[in-house]
């Protein structure tokens, strides 16, 4: 009889302490949810996400690092414009759209952002210029390179990409088309430097240009459909 009662406490103890386990991994895992950026979070991560809003046009208060309406507001015209779900939460979509590494990401921050930039970068040339030449696929690419370099424009490929108005895939959303293995290995060219653009900071196609402006613009090169130009 002793040996069964000793049995049963075991039991007791192994399944209490299974079910003490399972409730420290959902705790867990809503701490992780509860950590992104919402209506009410104050910090770091609040400060970058109204930094690049405001630099891109969606956001126009104050930089003070707290998450009120004014900000979920902007995060949801963001959310609205680059067909994420609106919801105003800048949850791990929506820090990834902006170019953010959430702080809950650990330390292999540096090689995760530079895939996530080669495949924003790729998506971006995929939704630009899928079917045009290798060569111009990269000029597209290195745009985007040399207006990160520029003072001109948003210092981070995710600045310029996103920046209000500049491309017409992230307009029309073809910006979250699955890019092909071509569009991702002409992103990583432009990446590590190769600029067939010629410097170029602007291209487009002149057969549907409708903006007298860009006509003014002084041409570098013609790819495929695209002139390119400074």
């Amino acid at each position: 009889m002793r040996i069964k009662n000793k049995r049963k406490v075991l039991l007791i103890l192994i399944m209490s302490l299974t079910m003490i386990g399972i409730m420290f991994y959902i705790f867990s895992r809503n701490d992780e949810v509860e950590a992104l950026s919402k209506y009410g979070s104050r910090g770091d991560e609040v400060t970058q996400i109204q930094t690049k809003l405001k630099r891109w046009g969606y956001y126009n208060g104050n930089i003070d690092g707290i998450y009120g309406s004014q900000t979920q507001e902007a995060v949801r015209y963001f959310q609205r414009k680059n067909g994420l779900t609106v919801d105003g939460i800048a949850g791990p979509k929506t820090l990834a759209a902006m170019g953010i590494t959430s702080s809950s990401s650990g330390s292999s921050s540096s090689s995760s952002s530079n895939s996530s930039n080669v495949n924003l970068l790729a998506k971006l040339i995929y939704g630009e210029a899928r079917g045009e030449p290798y060569t111009g696929q990269v000029a597209v690419g290195a745009v985007v390179m040399n207006r990160v370099k520029s003072s001109s424009f948003p210092n981070s490929i995710s600045g310029v990409i996103y920046q209000s108005g500049a491309f017409d895939a992230v307009r029309d959303g073809q910006i979250n088309l699955t890019p092909d293995s071509t569009a991702k290995k002409a992103a990583q060219d432009a990446i590590n430097g190769w600029d067939p653009s010629y410097g170029a900071i602007y291209y487009f196609n002149p057969s549907t240009a409708t903006n007298k402006w860009i006509w003014s613009r002084p041409m570098t090169v013609t790819i495929g459909r695209h002139r390119f130009c400074k």
